[in-house]
């Protein structure tokens, strides 16, 4: 792979041009040119890769299957929505030095711990800066590489840590002096007054004065002492302190910059919820129009939406299904410019990719616009692709009374769709094949401001239903809402509607505490409004306060409404499934978003946020010279009340360790709904902010005490080793 190799860039049928690739000294970056072009070229690091397929495994080589054979062809899949790299090497032994070279790397990547990460990040500086690639830095190059870092520095204070680290003064610095230059850097004094508030003698923490530490900031009670030695032994460098029962400063640094100092509580990260409670219990992370990969008019429709959507625990995907030309069913926006995919593809990628990430229930919300023919052959894909996955008969053969739960459908794909009458067997014989075309209103936003019960409308549009695939509809039957009390006196539970979000605004905001007690019962899906042909999203917050549990979003599209959704969904094992809080459980409850005062256990809690300091922030701007003049915001998502943001001051010309030392308070009125963004902003006068990164929690999941945040980009994934620090204080409002 350092050698090089010519393989050939595969975009589609038309587009196959040659490039030349090879492994960079560094181990990790992968570069590449074209063989014609000056000097232009592209790089990426392999810590962006997340998997290599082996053979025909992508659209794009499928395509041109007749052309290579699948021994010579290989798909690099990249974290987040960065698009594949479609690969075709020259021989079968290339392709595999290429496939098992990159595997292997990608597993040393995934298999870094923290400090092998950060000296990983040091040494990749140290290339970026060694201009003449010499080995050596010198002092014209150490300034470059300041301004390369986002750190804007005193240039005699510069020289002063350079000479310091040039044991040899040669007036230059070999990479292991360089590592020692980056440590005084990045000293951080901010961590060392909170050591020397709990060291006695300034030098180390000894089992004892961790503790109290442990006890007094971090919140940590009971389990302090215990936990303490845990620390030690997991984070101290240093054998003699280890040894001595005692934590060094390199040590608490590299505790609070590791999971167990995160926000994140990290018992939470693991699956620790009651998955035994009816599947309108939980929050079910939900895609809407799956098949996109962009905009909703012209864009391009692709089986990898789907498995990017799965791989990001995504447990309810949407089919838009309409009658194919050759009599095979095809998936696309209807009406629109969107591409066309075949119905059975995505069957066979649910098969393969509907329980990589968990085994908990998948539900396939299927818009049927197709002919009784097409519907049939669609059932046939169904059972024959899906084989015993699909649940085609209620569990035990009962008609349930209450949904059943994530527990016991695992490893079970659910169709969710119209359906010939319900569940009852004796009343099956007397059915027609017609169902009302206003059963679910799909994307056609019927805007009836109905909360209560109407008289049904006659010579409603009757369309067909195959009977085959019908049957295969179980436990989410789609139907037409009537009301809150038409549900409450006819609704069974296996039935259940769709509303677009305007809709499910009004509902919220007229009829709060009637939506969450029928979302006890009832599963409902909401999706964004028909107008958002840009693929952009709603604050799935505002439906998740009235207990809605399938909130289908745009999963293309990065931005804040994403970020909500990751945010909620990074607890339970990243399951895709959240038990909602007991009082959105609760039958009777009267609980309503818009009154949370009125809660019978009300107990607002007061959020205190002290924003110390900042990390190696990344840079915005790629300019040569230009800094960021970062600041932080934190904003609350939850029921209307608990809607705030507070942000910091801004620090002028520092990415590299900004401190603010700002403190942000905030009153929470229903903690067990909100949701925590944490967003680093370049300030800017002139025009709107830049993004820097963020992070986003359940405010539930948040551990209390001196924390690091670990930042995220715009797509959700991670940008190491930038980062917050913070002291946060949680009480009850007194």
């Amino acid at each position: 792979m350092m050698a090089g190799s010519t393989l050939r860039k595969v975009k589609s049928r038309s587009w196959k041009k040659q490039r030349h690739f090879r492994l960079l000294e560094d181990g990790l970056t992968i570069w590449y040119k074209s063989r014609w072009v000056g000097k232009g070229h592209s790089t990426f690091s392999v810590m962006e890769v997340e998997a290599v397929r082996e053979g025909h495994q992508s659209e794009v080589l499928l395509s041109i299957a007749d052309e290579f054979p699948a021994d010579l062809c290989f798909t690099l899949v990249f974290h987040g929505r960065h698009g594949n790299l479609d690969l075709v090497a020259e021989s079968p032994e290339e392709a595999q030095a290429w496939i098992q070279g990159v595997r292997k790397l990608v597993h040393k990547a995934q298999t870094m711990d923290e400090q092998e990460r950060l000296d990983q990040w040091v040494r990749d500086w140290f290339q970026k800066a060694d201009k003449n690639k010499d080995g050596k830095m010198n002092f014209k190059e150490v300034k470059t590489l300041l301004k390369m870092m986002n750190v804007e520095m005193n240039e005699d204070h510069a020289l002063h840590l350079f000479t310091m680290a040039d044991k040899s003064e040669s007036g230059s610095l070999e990479i292991e002096q360089f590592v020692h230059f980056y440590k005084m850097l990045t000293q951080r004094d901010e961590v060392w007054k909170v050591f020397q508030d709990y060291s006695e003698d300034g030098e180390k923490l000894t089992v004892e004065e961790l503790e109290k530490f442990l006890r007094t900031e971090q919140h940590e009670g009971e389990r302090s002492p215990q936990h303490a030695k845990q620390l030690i032994d997991s984070y101290e460098p240093s054998e003699t302190a280890k040894n001595q029962g005692a934590m060094s400063l390199d040590g608490f640094q590299l505790y609070l910059c590791s999971p167990e100092g995160s926000i994140f509580n990290p018992d939470y990260l693991e699956l620790h919820q009651d998955m035994n409670q009816p599947l309108s219990h939980y929050f079910i992370s939900s895609s809407h129009n799956t098949y996109l990969l962009e905009d909703q008019v012209v864009g391009q429709s692709s089986l990898e939406a789907y498995i990017q959507a799965l791989k990001r625990g995504c447990c309810c995907v949407e089919v838009d299904c309409w009658d194919g030309s050759d009599g095979e069913p095809v998936v696309y926006h209807g009406h629109t410019l969107t591409s066309k995919i075949l119905f059975k593809d995505i069957m066979s990628v649910l098969k393969e990719y509907a329980f990589r990430v968990s085994d908990f229930p998948v539900i396939v919300s299927l818009e049927n616009h197709c002919g009784v023919e097409q519907q049939t052959l669609m059932a046939q894909h169904l059972k024959q692709i899906l084989g015993d996955l699909l649940l085609t008969a209620p569990l035990n053969g009962q008609i349930p009374q209450q949904l059943p739960s994530p527990q016991e459908l695992r490893g079970k794909i659910l169709l969710k769709a119209k359906k010939i009458g319900g569940l009852e067997k004796c009343l099956d014989e007397t059915l027609t094949d017609e169902v009302s075309d206003d059963d679910d209103p799909a994307d056609g936003d019927a805007e009836s401001p109905c909360t209560e019960d109407q008289p049904a409308e006659k010579d409603k549009k009757k369309s067909k239903l195959s009977r085959e695939l019908s049957d295969l509809v179980v436990y989410c039957k789609s139907v037409h809402f009537h009301g809150f009390a038409h549900a409450r006196s006819h609704a069974k539970c296996y039935e259940m509607s769709s509303f677009s979000e305007s809709k499910a605004k009004r509902l919220a905001k007229e009829a709060g505490a009637e939506f969450v007690q029928y979302n006890t019962r009832q599963l409902s899906r909401t999706y964004p409004s028909g107008l958002r042909t840009d693929s952009s999203n709603y604050n799935p917050q505002e439906m998740w306060s009235t207990g809605c549990q399938i909130v289908a979003l745009n999963f293309q599209t990065a931005g804040l409404e994403m970020d909500l959704n990751d945010g909620l969904f990074r607890q339970n094992g990243c399951c895709g499934y959240v038990l909602k809080p007991d009082f959105m459980r609760d039958g009777n409850t009267e609980f309503s978003p818009e009154r949370p005062m009125e809660r019978l256990d009300y107990k607002p809690l007061r959020l205190s946020i002290q924003v110390i300091s900042g990390q190696q922030l990344p840079k915005v701007n790629q300019k040569e010279g230009s800094i960021v003049d970062p600041l932080v915001r934190v904003e609350i998502y939850g029921v209307p009340k608990d809607q705030a943001k507070e942000e910091t001051s801004y620090i002028n010309n520092n990415g590299f360790n900004p401190v603010w030392n700002d403190t942000l308070n905030f009153v929470i009125h229903t903690p067990e709904l909100a949701l925590v963004r944490f967003v680093v902003e370049d300030y800017d006068k002139a025009s709107r902010n830049d993004f820097i990164g963020q992070f986003t929690l359940p405010f539930t999941c948040i551990q209390a005490g001196y924390r690091h945040i670990h930042l995220l980009s715009k797509d959700g994934t991670p940008i190491p080793p930038s980062s917050l620090f913070i002291n946060i204080s949680i009480s009850e409002l007194k």
